[in-house]
């Protein structure tokens, strides 16, 4: 078994229901990393595995960031691996935002780094705000890839590990789902 499924196991990370995502989708199944991060072993041992692969990908890092919430702390550990500095990106009246004195110089090599990415979108309000900065965005990274791509919109997606896991539209939910009120474990509003 691949060991960061393991460990999402053995933390309780993996749950079954009715979901809304962060995307608008719908699932049966709720990855809920904060599980697994709120044991440092477990969160180090995963940090340590992203970093591993983004050195064997040959990219260069000098920025870590983690989109609120998720990504904080893994953004933290993923850069404790890597020798480099985290920040992260918070949203202020809805929009993605750069504070607390937090500083990204222009020409800087960054990665995100999130908890899960299903489509992106949180990674992409944070490639905004890099870009916006003059920095270059050169990879996506996460705990869980529910994508089912390897990169999206052209920057490349790494990963601990990739879980494939069903997520319906709105207006096209299974019966099941239909008669189950979804519950909304993300951070976006």
């Amino acid at each position: 078994m691949d060991r960061t499924v393991e460990l999402l196991k053995k933390s309780n990370a993996l749950l079954e229901g009715h979901f809304l995502l962060s995307s608008g989708r719908h699932s049966r199944k709720y990855i809920q990393c904060a599980k697994l991060i709120e044991n440092p072993v477990y969160c180090e041992e995963i940090a340590k595995i992203i970093a591993k692969k983004i050195k064997e990908a040959g990219i260069k890092v000098d920025l870590c960031v983690g989109p609120a919430m998720g990504g904080i702390i893994i953004a933290y550990e993923v850069a404790r691996a890597l020798g480099v500095n985290a920040i992260f990106t918070e949203r202020v009246d809805n929009i993605m935002t750069l504070r607390r004195g937090f500083e990204i110089k222009k020409d800087m090599n960054v990665i995100i780094v999130e908890d899960v990415i299903t489509t992106g979108k949180s990674s992409f309000e944070t490639v905004d705000v890099i870009e916006k900065e003059g920095a270059n965005t050169v990879a996506l990274t996460s705990i869980v890839n529910r994508s089912g791509l390897d990169q999206i919109r052209g920057l490349k997606l790494i990963s601990a590990t990739k879980i494939q896991i069903n997520s319906f539209d709105p207006d096209n939910l299974p019966d099941d789902l239909k008669d189950t009120p979804a519950v909304k474990p993300g951070s976006r509003k």
